[in-house]
């Protein structure tokens, strides 16, 4: 008889659910992290990716209405962007400029060492580069173009946390965008097989290609949260991350958290909302994370470039919203999807120089490597900018010596 009741009584709060309006539920529809350890609602709602604070699930709005009725609590998850600074950036050359020859199976860049790969090298005549064997570097974007002649070599591992039906799928990085691609690029170009391809600051790295951004940018922070401790559990080295939002996610702190106590470097985009101060997106306003602004070829900061608090807090020291250092970042020559070369510009272009020579110089018989790394990237850098640490260039721009 009790149990009849429950029955019943369960029932009537699951009609009662679905005909609550909308607006009352909050029925928008979308991926929401719910805050529950029982198997009955990770049944009940199908799990995603399972953390600490409970599990994320892409809900329907029955399924709101249903957790707004139990007491579930849930949490709608954060979407971050990747960081292009330049819309009208196009591809170098134009595929409609390509001219197939006999003989020319390939795309080949404007120059194979470009300007920002020569003020990192601190070498105009440099011809190619070199660094990074046995480092891994994880590349958190929108995938890559796994078939690209400067980059195929490099890739050690690809998986894709960005689709619908399955959350993580081992083998899969395909880069529907660019973004990606042009960021693996700028790290670990290796000029291919023929040697006519561009280089990219450290080309003998390993690249952890792990797509987490889908076609349009978007990037789910629990996908981003999923794929940092897989990072840590595949044995990544550094950690590239060239997105931001300026809503901070615990999802995602709480992942950071975990990979830098790790010991993994983590190096993230500052941001494209310059020149007003304080404006760092997260996750690079971490202290724990190395956060990255734009140059250009005058070594100035574009006005775009996202600014730090380095002028409010203790100088010399790295703390939460601070710029820590600049590297190119406006008119980036690398590797596009179409097999060739593009031009972007933005700190997520920015970004990777410093995880290529965080992968270059990483000091692997240190007792903690990620901080020793850390700390010489100190070391080899010159000042730009205002005198000193600065909002918009923190200690400046690190250099091959």
């Amino acid at each position: 008889m009790n149990l009849s009741k429950g029955i019943v009584f369960s029932l009537f709060f699951v009609a009662f659910a679905l005909f609550l309006p909308i607006s009352e539920a909050h029925a928008d529809g979308g991926r929401y992290l719910v805050k529950s350890t029982k198997g009955f609602w990770k049944n009940t709602f199908g799990v995603r990716h399972v953390f600490d604070s409970g599990f994320t699930a892409d809900l329907s709005d029955f399924q709101i209405r249903l957790a707004k009725v139990f007491g579930v609590e849930i949490e709608a998850v954060p979407v971050f962007q990747i960081l292009p600074g330049d819309a009208s950036s196009i591809p170098v050359p134009d595929v409609s400029d390509v001219r197939v020859k006999k003989n020319v199976s390939r795309i080949v860049p404007s120059d194979q060492t470009p300007w920002g790969v020569e003020l990192v090298y601190n070498d105009p005549d440099l011809v190619s580069t070199s660094g990074g064997a046995g480092v891994n570097i994880a590349i958190l974007d929108t995938g890559v173009n796994s078939s690209h002649p400067d980059l195929k070599n490099r890739i050690a591992k690809c998986k894709d946390f960005s689709s619908a039906r399955n959350p993580i799928v081992d083998g899969k990085c395909d880069d529907k965008n660019g973004h990606g691609t042009h960021v693996a690029g700028i790290i670990a170009a290796d000029s291919g097989a023929d040697a006519k391809g561009i280089y990219g600051i450290a080309p003998e790295s390993n690249l952890f290609v792990y797509k987490v951004c889908g076609a349009d940018g978007s990037c789910s922070a629990d996908d981003i949260a999923a794929a940092l401790n897989v990072a840590v559990a595949d044995g990544a080295n550094i950690v590239n991350m060239s997105f931001g939002s300026d809503r901070e996610s615990l999802l995602i702190k709480n992942a950071v958290s975990f990979a830098s106590d790790k010991g993994l470097l983590l190096i993230a985009a500052a941001g494209n909302d310059g020149p007003f101060a304080d404006s760092i997106d997260y996750p690079a306003s971490y202290s724990s994370v190395i956060s990255v602004g734009a140059l250009n070829v005058l070594l100035d900061t574009p006005e775009w470039s996202s600014r730090g608090s380095n002028s409010k807090t203790i100088p010399g020291l790295v703390e939460n919203r601070d710029m820590e250092f600049a590297a190119p970042g406006e008119r980036i020559e690398s590797t596009w999807i179409n097999g060739g070369y593009a031009l972007l510009s933005g700190t997520s272009m920015a970004t990777p120089f410093i995880s290529g020579l965080a992968a270059k110089y990483w000091l692997v018989d240190e007792e903690n490597p990620s901080v020793a790394t850390r700390e010489l990237m100190r070391y080899i850098t010159i000042d730009v900018g205002l005198e000193g640490e600065d909002d918009a260039t923190g200690f400046g721009l690190p250099q091959v010596e």
